[in-house]
């Protein structure tokens, strides 16, 4: 039976693969969460609004793959404000974004128009990671368009900001990797789930840096 409950913060229609070593533990349950009622999530909303679809401190983990960059801006530190009150006091919260400035480099040194890696949904390309993949949005999914972007230093301030204590951030393979862990979340036993699915987090921040 789980006892734990993650918020798979814009779901979308790919199943999680990345973090399936943890979800099939037994020890969790995934709650979907997505703008877009075609994807059959269990709840249809938009991040920009966890304060309202649930209540405070309802999560022990919030995973959010490539989405804060469909937000405007000005969104970015309301919604992670908003993660850190529907998270538990020991939660935490894993975020993926493009990392815009190994995206500039492979831009510079490749081209625009250079494949930069191949993804389910087809080549991706640098105007794809900043603009967001040109095939969803032709496709009439508007919501796919990106309209802001991140470095590692601006990941990792953002979280800072909104509240998180401890904040660890690695980019690599175009994407960056954040880690918010709450004011009581145990490092020792979170860190050993997240290095089985592949996430190594080694540059830590914290709020008194």
């Amino acid at each position: 039976m789980a006892t734990k409950k993650m918020l798979n913060a814009g779901a979308g229609s790919t199943v999680t693969k990345r973090i399936q070593p943890l979800l099939t533990s037994h020890e969790w349950d995934e709650i979907r969460l997505d703008v877009d009622s075609g994807v059959n999530p269990d709840v249809v909303g938009s991040i920009t609004d966890l304060a309202r679809l649930f209540p405070a401190a309802s999560f022990d983990a919030i995973w959010c793959s490539h989405v804060m960059e469909h937000l405007y801006a000005h969104e970015v530190h309301p919604t992670f404000v908003q993660f850190r009150q529907v998270l538990k006091p020991d939660g935490f919260a894993l975020i993926m974004s493009p990392d815009l400035e190994a995206v500039a480099q492979h831009m510079l040194t490749r081209g625009l128009g250079a494949i930069a890696y191949v993804s389910p949904a087809g080549p991706i390309r640098p105007l794809d990671m900043i603009y967001g993949h040109s095939g969803a949005i032709e496709q009439g999914r508007h919501h796919m368009a990106h309209k802001t972007g991140f470095s590692t230093e601006r990941m990792g301030n953002l979280l800072l900001s909104a509240g998180f204590p401890t904040v660890s951030v690695r980019s690599g393979n175009f994407e960056i990797c954040a880690l918010a862990l709450m004011p009581e979340a145990r490092d020792e036993r979170i860190r050993p789930q997240l290095e089985a699915c592949g996430f190594d987090f080694q540059e830590t921040v914290t709020a008194d840096s």
